[in-house]
């Protein structure tokens, strides 16, 4: 009934023979600089997994289905910070295994629209000029786990809500449309896929004793630079061009072309699910 906090190192008990293990976990995330080793990302998950796997009872098992819905955004080479006036909807199904009253594992299937343009709210004069612009639809599937830092399922808890932080790895694909600056010749219609790395905090209420309500903000770090169409291809264009009718040197619209090739996109939901629960709540004290 008392509030919890994630360690590095975390005890668990065997309900087997009653001794303790420890679990280590490594996860360093560098929100400047995503220079990290997927496969190094995926073991450390799979150790906390099977970890938390391994030796629970199956009475100590409840099982929720449920549904979300929200808004969707991005950050890369056309928008630089959040922006609220360029947001898409995003609708996600899911299903989750509580394992005690911490740790549950949740898998998902989320859609999400996405959208971005120079013209709304350009950064700079020469993003004006780009005029680069995308809007696509988004499809991603997900594992996360998630830990709850308050007891709000133990027996005569005094609260009925729990604030808790997920962390997780899934696959998404971006089915597109859109120009990359003004004269781009090539097709409108695009596709990037690519793994992510979900991550995000939330809180959970009980509403009655089989449903819950989440609210949730959850962020997404790609390991491409081509959801908004600009990627780190450098096409050289000259600056200027002679003026077919006058003959006179002006301003190619084709060499407004440039991008950040220094990072990568990211894309965020903001939303509200609810769950409902298979079996009846069991404290696990």
């Amino acid at each position: 009934m008392g509030f919890r906090h994630a360690e590095l190192v975390l005890t668990k008990f065997n309900p087997v023979n009653n001794r303790p293990g420890f679990l280590f976990v490594g996860l360093v995330i560098n929100s400047m600089n995503l220079s990290l080793n997927l496969h190094y990302t995926i073991a450390c998950f799979g150790c906390l997994l099977v970890s938390l796997l391994m030796g629970l009872p199956a009475q100590a098992q409840q099982y929720e289905v449920g549904f979300g819905l929200g808004g969707a955004t991005y950050t890369g080479d056309i928008i630089r910070r959040i922006d609220p006036t360029q947001v898409g909807l995003q609708g996600t199904l899911f299903g989750r295994r509580n394992f005690d009253n911490a740790w549950s594992l949740r898998a998902g299937l989320s859609v999400a629209r996405l959208n971005a343009a120079d013209s709304v709210r350009p950064l700079d004069a020469v993003a004006s000029s780009r005029n680069a612009h995308f809007n696509g639809t988004l499809v991603e599937a997900s594992a996360v786990m998630e830990f709850h830092f308050i007891d709000y399922l133990a027996y005569k808890s005094r609260h009925r809500y729990s604030p808790y932080g997920f962390f997780g790895l899934g696959y998404g694909i971006f089915f597109g449309n859109g120009m990359a600056f003004q004269a781009d010749p090539s097709d409108q219609r695009y596709r990037a896929a690519t793994p992510v790395i979900p991550f995000g905090m939330g809180i959970k209420y009980q509403l009655k004793d089989r449903l819950f309500l989440s609210l949730e903000a959850g962020i997404r770090a790609t390991f491409t630079d081509n959801l908004d169409k600009i990627n780190n291809e450098e096409i050289y264009y000259p600056r200027f061009i002679d003026d077919p009718g006058t003959g006179a040197p002006v301003v190619n619209p084709s060499a407004f072309n440039f991008g950040n090739i220094a990072d990568r996109d990211w894309y965020y939901f903001l939303g509200i699910s609810i769950s409902y629960s298979f079996h009846q709540v069991k404290c696990f004290n």
